[in-house]
């Protein structure tokens, strides 16, 4: 008898780029932006695959992460080059808008994330003495071979919390052990727990206050499902007549949903913003791919780094306490110097906003199909 053929799940392009490494790529194409070059893909992947700190990666796997990452191709009559999705931009411009307003107004802003810290995480680079030569050269001359290192990356904490210009807010903190053995952390957290936490927070902060938060699936948990094109019909005529609208049952689905989309916005609520609202605080949701904007990325960068630096047990309960120790460490300080670094990456995206229009207003466009045909003969590659 012979053993199954036991196949190791591979990882997706998806799963082996962080959120990091996808902001620090989106800044790549802007740097083209910034210094009035248009950005196309291999440009892009040629500066990304030069960075040593950035994955390598091959142009077909590239070109599905800069579409992941709500980039568009766009074609014009003499170049062809990379820009962001319309609602994208929209978006952003819509996020920036609103929090320059209540920073005028002087109200209060929180920050949340979740992150995680694994066991084995250490410093990956370390000061090494390149004269030992084995174990038993290093025991004849009494020294050491180095520090130990982690077999692998270990159990994972899963780490979630809030802070402000005043600091991280006090009793805010919820770190539980990881049960999957999954590449995204966010797998972890569900809408009830995260809910849960949300409750739990929300009087310790100040009045009329603004949550800044990211559209993780456990923030976006809707009050109640939209009918969309897998309704069945008859589900979509008994939802529009609970709301009160008249149906003629001999209307087609596409009929009824045109209908829903008039009605959409009446009911598409988030449970998140509405728990906030009740008890006088607002939520505003980041754009997609943009962490740079929330401070809090850096404050846990700074933390990690507390964690790294004085991990030497590999041991979960440890790696906690040191991430409670890191936690403390920071400071009302530090965290007025990131929100400082975030205020000034949103101006810069203000003005990148503007400097792309005005290139791509020195050629004229050619309209692009969804199907890929134009409204030209030409052809070109990027």
């Amino acid at each position: 008898v012979k053993e199954p053929n036991l196949k190791k799940a591979r990882l997706s392009f998806k799963e082996k780029i962080n959120e990091f490494d996808k902001n620090a790529i989106r800044r790549k194409v802007h740097e083209f932006y910034r210094n009035k070059e248009l950005p196309t893909l291999n440009k892009i992947m040629q500066a990304v695959n030069d960075d040593e700190d950035l994955p390598q990666f091959k142009r077909s796997t590239f070109h599905k992460l800069l579409h992941e990452l709500n980039f568009v191709f766009v074609k014009r009559q003499r170049n062809s080059f990379l820009t962001e999705k319309e609602d994208l931009i929209m978006w952003r411009r819509d996020y920036l808008q609103a929090i320059k307003r209540y920073r005028e107004e002087g109200r209060s802003i929180y920050y949340l994330d979740e992150t995680w810290v694994n066991a084995g995480d250490v410093r990956e680079k370390i000061w090494i003495d390149t004269t030992i030569k084995s174990h038993r050269d290093a025991f004849l001359r009494g020294f050491s071979t180095g520090p130990a290192n982690p077999s692998g990356k270990g159990k994972r904490l899963i780490v979630l919390h809030i802070g402000s210009a005043a600091g991280f807010v006090p009793g805010g903190l919820l770190c539980f052990q990881s049960k999957k053995n999954t590449a995204d952390y966010h797998d972890e957290m569900n809408g009830d727990t995260f809910l849960e936490w949300f409750q739990k927070v929300l009087p310790m902060l100040d009045d009329n206050c603004i949550i800044v938060m990211d559209n993780a699936p456990y923030h976006s948990v809707k009050i109640e499902k939209i009918p969309n094109t897998s309704w069945r019909k008859n589900n979509i005529i008994e939802w529009l007549q609970i709301k009160g609208k008249e149906i003629d049952e001999t209307m087609v689905k596409a009929e009824l949903l045109r209908i829903v989309a008039g009605e959409k916005e009446k009911y598409n609520k988030y449970v998140i913003d509405e728990t906030a609202k009740e008890q006088n605080k607002t939520v505003l949701r980041l754009p997609p791919y943009h962490c740079e904007l929330n401070p809090i990325e850096m404050v846990w960068s700074m933390v990690k780094g507390c964690v790294k630096t004085n991990n030497t047990s590999f041991k979960l309960p440890e790696v906690k306490r040191l991430l409670q120790e890191g936690v403390a460490r920071v400071t009302a300080e530090h965290w007025n110097n990131f929100i400082r670094h975030s205020v000034s990456e949103e101006h810069k995206f203000w003005e990148i906003d503007n400097v792309v229009d005005r290139i791509i207003d020195e050629v004229q466009p050619i309209i692009i199909n969804v199907n890929g045909e134009s409204d030209s003969d030409s052809s070109g590659t990027d």
